[in-house]
């Protein structure tokens, strides 16, 4: 099994008020509440805490692009892997991930991405995010065009890192009249892609043609399983079994010496992040056209809870997050990885308003005694064995 450690940036410090007068830190949220101060301190104590899941043994170091919140700060992603180029030495730098639907020069990724590659000598990993709701709003960009703008994007970026001779790209969302970027990957054919996803088919039928690695958002284990089954499913109609580190369950993680302490200490900072980082609306998360109505239906009858209802237990009960002594976290993770059959964990250890101190904490006792308790899970099945056999 593999180990990421994953980081959202958050911006803790909300105004007392954001509960009864916000309806979310997204959008609209005005951005006078951001303390260029504060915030010149969070960059540095993250980057801090990504450079130590380095030094700890993590496989991965993942960071991610949101747009107009205090959810997460990081507009361009490809920044900070930049920033831990030359800072680290053995994880796998994964951009987790680029929001190409709603970029207007989806090349100029491409060209960032190669070139992180070479600062990375290789350690590069790159997703794809279509972007959220609200993104689209904040970047004048039809929900309803979202997924024919990614696809095309996708196909460019593709396109433009194996090419080795110039072409043209005319397509209906993008024009170019000559594609040639210098430099190319290092990686043949380029870095590998993640695509995360929140039970839309068509995210999981397109993810297991092109047999990348699918990743799981915040959901119950119920609806985890559902999303994971219909992605092996997929892949199996297509001949072939994928590699349990090609399935990614990504979940907060909270680890402290006893039970009783880490629950002590993990229960307001998982109650910011649902309750306050993920105050989203559906009005801003799903906007018309955004999903097919298919994957509308199949999310609504899933019967989650909208994530500021969620209670503590329900948090931890259903799944939405692991919290415990290192014991008990390897037994949860032994428990889960038996049902949900995944190879890889992208671990968000900085939750919500969440201390420096209690971070590394966390993150030490994760690398020190749950990661060799659980290295050897989801080994089973060799990747591209056909189905059936």
């Amino acid at each position: 099994m593999k180990f990421v450690f994953f980081h959202l940036m958050p911006y803790p410090y909300l105004p007392d008020d954001f509960d009864s007068k916000h309806p979310s830190p997204s959008l609209t949220f005005p951005n006078r509440f951001f303390d260029p101060q504060l915030g010149n301190q969070l960059y540095h104590r993250y980057l801090d805490e990504l450079e130590h899941a380095d030094t700890l043994g993590f496989d991965g170091i993942g960071v991610n692009e949101h747009h107009q919140t205090a959810y997460g700060l990081m507009p361009s992603p490809n920044i900070m892997a930049a920033a831990l180029a030359r800072r680290t030495q053995n994880a796998q730098i994964m951009v987790l991930g680029n929001a190409i639907g709603i970029r207007g020069n989806p090349l100029r990724v491409a060209e960032e991405i190669a070139m992180l590659d070479h600062l990375t000598n290789g350690r590069l990993a790159s997703g794809f995010v279509r972007g959220i709701g609200w993104e689209h709003f904040a970047h004048s960009i039809d929900p309803t065009r979202s997924r024919d703008r990614f696809t095309e994007a996708h196909d460019l970026i593709i396109k433009a890192w194996t090419s080795d001779e110039l072409f043209q790209w005319i397509s209906p969302n993008y024009e170019y009249r000559y594609v040639n970027i210098w430099p190319r990957p290092l990686q043949k054919p380029h870095p590998p892609i993640y695509i995360p996803g929140a039970g839309s088919t068509e995210t999981m039928k397109f993810v297991a043609e092109k047999r990348y690695t699918y990743m799981s958002v915040y959901a119950p284990s119920r609806v985890v399983r559902r999303w994971f089954d219909t992605y092996r499913q997929a892949a199996g109609e297509l001949g072939y079994v994928p590699h349990p580190e090609k399935i990614g369950l990504s979940i907060p993680i909270y680890v402290a010496e006893t039970d009783e302490r880490a629950h002590r200490e993990a229960r307001p900072h998982l109650m910011w992040l649902f309750h306050r980082g993920l105050k989203q609306g559906p009005e801003i998360m799903f906007p018309p056209g955004y999903m097919t109505q298919s994957s509308m239906r199949g999310l609504l009858m899933a019967g989650m809870k909208p994530f500021p209802e969620l209670t503590y237990e329900e948090i931890i009960s259903e799944g939405y997050a692991i919290v415990g002594s290192p014991d008990s976290v390897a037994n949860r993770i032994g428990e889960l990885q038996e049902e949900l059959g995944f190879g890889l964990i992208i671990g968000l250890f900085s939750i919500g308003d969440i201390t420096h101190e209690q971070t590394v904490t966390s993150m030490e006792l994760f690398a020190g005694h749950v990661i060799p308790a659980v290295r050897s899970l989801g080994a089973e099945v060799p990747e591209a064995v056909p189905a059936g056999t």
